[in-house]
């Protein structure tokens, strides 16, 4: 049973698909709603999954029925245990729960075969000995009407005995295959009768060696819908013109329930790629560190980068569901991110590209600390203690000795404000040989801790770290991983398509030692923060050991600055 994955779950928003569920309720052509998920373990789940499993969950939810998570395993050749458990583990992290166990096509392998012996038995399926270049040649185009298999007269008892024969292991790979007879003048060519079954000996990570012959998803994918007793089978728009063989399919055989298939647009999403194969290709060639790396649109790899499952939902809510093409810059994926990790974070200071700064007139026993709270609007977070010291760490870039127009930063002989402490006046900037600023000299307002100065208004306030107290940090800063918005859509002069490849950002990951308040240090793996000013970071799912040097991923900055950067 789908269950609720947050208090605060997001409003039904009406959709075309809803309006056809109400009208199926409203009439009784349903009692209940019935969905489903069915990937294929044949690689990671990425982000146009993650709009399938919110929808078919959401809609059970939504409904107070059923969702099943159902692996579409028919191919052996590429299907592994690995992707099934991480399938498995996605769904779950995102907030949902299917109905019972785990189902498999391959649970319904018997099945399926029955149902075949019963559409030869019907006259309706005959075994086929054209090759696959036959079969093309054959089949005709779009323009061009198929002509008829010269196997596809062949008696009811020739083709039942050929195919128990195939199921047997009598015949080689490829050599034969069971094809449905419906018609190969079809405008439609997915009903030019159809391959259902094909010889391939691979070892099955259900079923092992038990069969040599497996099914085609089109004629498995609605039969294990209708034993599932599905009500509402939604698939993206690429299966519209698979739909009437899909009901070709059921209403040809002796099985009673006849789910309906609706189809919506797929999610695509800018400045990423989604195919599996390329997804695959970018982890097999060590391009990526793997299927989870917090580049990729996976949605392991968004979990390591520290995305919210609530931020992942909110986005697939805003996305919509339509017939319409769905087209969603990156940026709003970033963006309902950041509204769900705003709330949730606690906060704390880090330094990323420091500058030592010495404060000349720190007086020890004197100079004073303050406690900051981990969240302004949420109590009951509660605090920590921002110690100061001599020396302390600055963002190198809230330094300018030649400061722009508008500059509330420090500069020479100028002050700002250390959040949560003292107004610092800047009184010397060193240098090294090489001209780089490597220390500035400053002065602390003694009577501005948790006061503002008298007779002036300091504008900017910038954040520190205490040098003493400070502790290293391994961080990540990830970025998009490729530099172009459809980087497998882009056609070179000759018209031809260019490798996908080449257009990997290559600073989209950059590592660097920072300094983080020591109260990260027993943060649990996939602890969220904000480190204020810069961004949201989360504490790496597999390096980060709490009590260790902390490892951080840079989730998403403050403010989309990739839009900025490329205007």
């Amino acid at each position: 049973m789908a269950k609720n994955p947050s208090a605060d779950h997001a409003p039904v928003v009406s959709n075309f698909i809803r309006n056809i569920i109400d009208g199926d309720l409203a009439s009784g052509k349903r009692a209940s709603v019935v969905t489903r998920f069915p990937p294929e373990p044949n690689g990671y789940l990425h982000v146009g999954h993650a709009k399938s499993i919110c929808l078919n969950f959401g809609i059970a939810l939504d409904y107070q029925g059923r969702c099943n998570l159902r692996m579409d395993d028919t191919n052996p050749e590429k299907e592994e245990d690995e992707y099934a458990a991480a399938i498995e583990a996605d769904v779950r992290w995102l907030g949902f729960a299917w109905d019972g166990e785990v189902r498999h096509a391959s649970d319904y392998f018997q099945q399926l075969y029955d149902y075949a012996e019963e559409l030869i038995s019907a006259g309706k399926a005959f075994v086929c000995e054209l090759n696959a270049e036959e079969m093309r040649d054959y089949r005709g185009d779009f323009q061009k009407p198929g002509k008829n298999s010269p196997y596809r007269d062949r008696t009811v008892a020739e083709n039942l005995d050929l195919f128990r024969r195939m199921k047997a292991g009598e015949f080689a790979d490829g050599s034969r295959t069971l094809r449905l007879k419906i018609d190969m003048a079809s405008p439609n060519l997915n009903l030019r009768d159809p391959v259902i079954y094909r010889i391939k000996r691979a070892h099955h990570i259900k079923t092992g060696d038990t069969w040599c012959i497996y099914p085609m998803y089109d004629y498995t994918h609605c039969i294990s819908d209708a034993l599932e007793d599905i009500t509402h089978s939604l698939c993206t728009l690429e299966f519209e013109d698979h739909r009437p063989l899909y009901d070709w399919v059921l209403d040809n055989i002796s099985l009673g329930h006849h789910p309906q298939q609706i189809e919506f647009s797929r999610l695509e999403t800018l400045y990423v790629v989604t195919s599996k194969r390329k997804l695959k290709q970018l982890v097999d060639e060590q391009l990526v560190s793997g299927w989870d790396d917090p580049r990729m649109p996976t949605i392991s790899g968004m979990r390591r980068r520290g995305y919210s499952p609530e931020g992942i939902r909110l986005f697939a809510e805003r996305a919509g569901v339509s017939k319409t093409p769905n087209v969603v810059d990156f940026s709003s994926l970033e963006g309902a991110v950041r509204e769900t990790l705003e709330a949730a974070s606690p906060r704390v200071i880090a330094v990323l590209d420091p500058i030592k700064v010495t404060l000349t007139n720190f007086e020890p026993g004197v100079t004073g600390s303050r406690s900051a709270p981990f969240h302004p609007h949420h109590p009951e977070f509660g605090e920590r203690d921002v110690p100061i010291a001599p020396t302390i760490y600055i963002e190198r870039e809230d330094f300018a000795e030649v400061p722009p127009p508008g500059w509330q930063r420090l500069t020479p002989g100028g002050e700002v404000r250390l959040r949560y402490s003292y107004v610092i006046k800047c009184d010397d900037v060193v240098k090294d040989a090489e001209g780089r600023v490597i220390e500035l000299k400053c002065s602390i307002d003694p009577a501005t801790l948790g006061q503002n100065p008298v007779g002036r208004k300091v504008k900017g306030v910038i954040h520190w770290i205490s040098a003493v107290h400070a502790i290293e940090a391994e961080v990540r800063l990830y970025d998009r991983l490729f530099t172009v918005a459809r980087p497998d859509a882009v056609r070179g002069d000759d018209g031809q398509y260019v490798d996908f490849k080449q257009f990997i950002n290559a600073e989209s990951l950059m590592t660097i030692t920072a300094y983080v308040e020591p109260c990260v240090r027993d943060a649990a793996v996939e602890s969220r923060f904000q480190f204020e000013r810069l961004g949201y970071f989360v504490t790496d799912r597999h390096d980060h050991q709490p009590g260790a040097k902390p490892v951080f991923n840079r989730t998403v900055t403050l403010k989309d600055s990739w839009a900025k950067e490329q205007a």
